[in-house]
């Protein structure tokens, strides 16, 4: 079954996000364009919201200045049609051959995902120079940059025991465990590690958790008491400053 990409979206990308470790409200408020909702706290309008829904996804993530100005208000975007992946089967860190292109043949590793059009980036492979920094007196310095690799038709997956690649599928283990498994050689096909790696740890059992609240302690004690004084008046009680000035008669009309 074929969908457009806003349908296959609603959900903002889990993988798009994985990496930088942040939570799915962020994402979905670093992305949301409003171009019009009803007035907040009033009881004649029922709640509307004119939003964009429609995204173009590209290998920038959806929370960088570089996603907004790809999607900019006003701009007019055209549907990306992608077949959507129930069970997505490629991790940061796997292993591929490249099928397609002039680096057919070629292995690499999987360093970046863009799950919401089935692209992955393989280091080193399928590259395009880039100028970076160019003005008019100044040429610019041209950098290789990966190009995205449909999952589907440009890679498939190398089998560690015999380091060729291979299709695969996803089977359990004896101990229940889900597991991709080559159809070629029978061999599990390791999730590698560093998919579990995000910007703010390696792993997560070495990750050293840090006290970000207020202890329980803190929030109970009292250190401010209410009277009926400005802040000014509490300042001069304090300093041990007295007003003797009287002031002028005023008259508000």
């Amino acid at each position: 079954m074929v969908r457009p990409l806003v349908d296959v979206l609603k959900k903002t990308g889990e993988f798009s996000k994985q990496y930088a470790n942040l939570p799915e409200r962020y994402v979905k408020r670093s992305m949301e364009q409003i171009y019009w909702q009803t007035p907040k706290g009033n009881p004649r309008f029922s709640k509307r919201i004119i939003q964009r829904e429609q995204f173009k996804f590209s290998t920038h993530r959806p929370w960088t200045r570089e996603f907004y100005w790809e999607n900019h208000p006003g701009k007019k975007l055209y549907e990306d049609v992608v077949n959507p992946i129930k069970q997505w089967s490629w991790f940061r860190g796997d292993r591929v051959e490249i099928l397609t292109g002039r680096d057919k043949g070629k292995q690499g590793y999987i360093n970046q995902i863009i799950q919401e059009r089935n692209w992955v980036l393989v280091e080193g492979m399928n590259t395009k120079l880039n100028a970076m920094g160019k003005t008019k007196n100044f040429p610019g310095i041209m950098v290789l940059q990966e190009q995205p690799l449909n999952v589907l038709n440009d890679i498939a997956l190398v089998d560690p025991s015999d380091e060729k690649h291979t299709s695969f599928e996803w089977r359990y283990t004896e101990e229940g465990e889900h597991v991709r498994v080559s159809t070629r050689t029978g061999r599990i096909i390791p999730i590698p590690i560093t998919q579990q790696e995000t910007i703010d740890y390696k792993a997560p059992h070495l990750y050293n958790d840090q006290p970000k609240d207020t202890s329980k302690a803190d929030a109970q004690k009292i250190t401010y008491k209410a009277a009926l004084k400005t802040f000014e008046m509490d300042i001069m009680e304090k300093m041990g400053i007295k007003e003797d000035r009287i002031p002028k008669k005023t008259y508000w009309y």
